[in-house]
């Protein structure tokens, strides 16, 4: 075949194709997509974002918070920090999902026949724990991790008003949106396996849900030298009894409501930050 003056070879057209494509992407601005990442500044504070870009001398990014677009100055932002912050985060999502993987394999498990006869076919382990039943299987609930967080706004609203108007507010919170194990009983009945008397001291608690985090409970602080700090949670009644010696078992007084929970030892009004959870919702069976 013959090519004419207005005609390209394929080869010729796939060449240009490409040459537009890579002059296309030196154009654009740099962008860097993620799921409600921190921007950090260079004044150590950050902005949650579900993106940013880069045009020159400025950073747009579309603030989680708000819901908008926003612009600041280059020289404000510490990208380095955000690199870091998100290599860490991808690190620890990595060792959530490996843990995950662990708990799965645990949760079906055939324990040792060394404890009691919980249900017909089912004994405790050995060792100590918190575990119920599933279904035919026993489960071994696994301890997560609480952390502190600080209500910003509370905060900036204290320095403002004069003392003794406004506390500060701080909330404890659970990663992720929900927790590893979910049962399907609304009346589970948990068995605390423990030498310290660990039965006595546990209690459970409905968190309240967010995007990325479970909400443990509320602390208020009083402001000045002798500031008290109280906590509001929502507690679960539950019935408590010694069914063995070093083992007690903890049942809702009532039907759980579909939601993350936490068993955690508390001890003089007081939340240990390393708690047991596990999430209720009714599994539907297809027929």
């Amino acid at each position: 075949m013959k090519w004419g003056r207005n005609m390209r070879s394929p080869s010729t057209n796939r060449y240009l194709l490409g040459a537009t494509l890579v002059l296309c992407l030196l154009a654009a601005p740099r962008l860097a997509w993620a799921n409600n990442l921190k921007l950090f500044m260079k004044d150590g504070s950050y902005q949650i974002v579900s993106s940013y870009e880069v045009h020159g001398d400025r950073v747009r990014y579309f603030s989680t918070e708000r819901s908008e677009w926003e612009e600041i100055p280059t020289a404000l932002v510490d990208f380095d920090a955000t690199k870091r912050v998100q290599e860490e985060e991808k690190t620890a999502e990595k060792k959530r999902l490996e843990e995950a993987r662990e708990v799965e394999s645990e949760r079906f498990y055939k324990p040792p026949d060394k404890g009691m006869e919980i249900v017909p076919g089912i004994r405790l382990p050995g060792d100590d724990g918190i575990f119920t039943v599933d279904g035919k299987r026993l489960v071994r609930l696994v301890q997560s991790a609480s952390e502190v967080i600080l209500d910003k706004k509370r905060a900036a609203m204290v320095l403002a008003v004069p003392l003794p108007v406004v506390k500060t507010r701080s909330l404890v919170v659970l990663e992720g949106a929900k927790a590893t194990i979910r049962l399907n009983d609304p009346l589970p009945i948990f068995y605390v396996q423990s030498g310290n008397g660990l039965g006595t001291k546990l209690e459970m608690v409905h968190l309240k849900p967010g995007k990325e985090s479970r909400v443990v409970e509320d602390i208020a602080t009083t402001r000045g030298k002798n500031g008290k700090a109280s906590e509001e949670r929502t507690m679960v009644s539950l019935e408590r009894k010694q069914v063995a010696p070093n083992v007690y078992s903890l049942k809702p007084l009532q039907p759980l409501e579909a939601g993350e929970y936490v068993l955690g030892e508390v001890v003089d009004d007081k939340l240990s930050m390393d708690v047991y959870d596990f999430g209720y919702e009714k599994w539907e069976v297809a027929r």
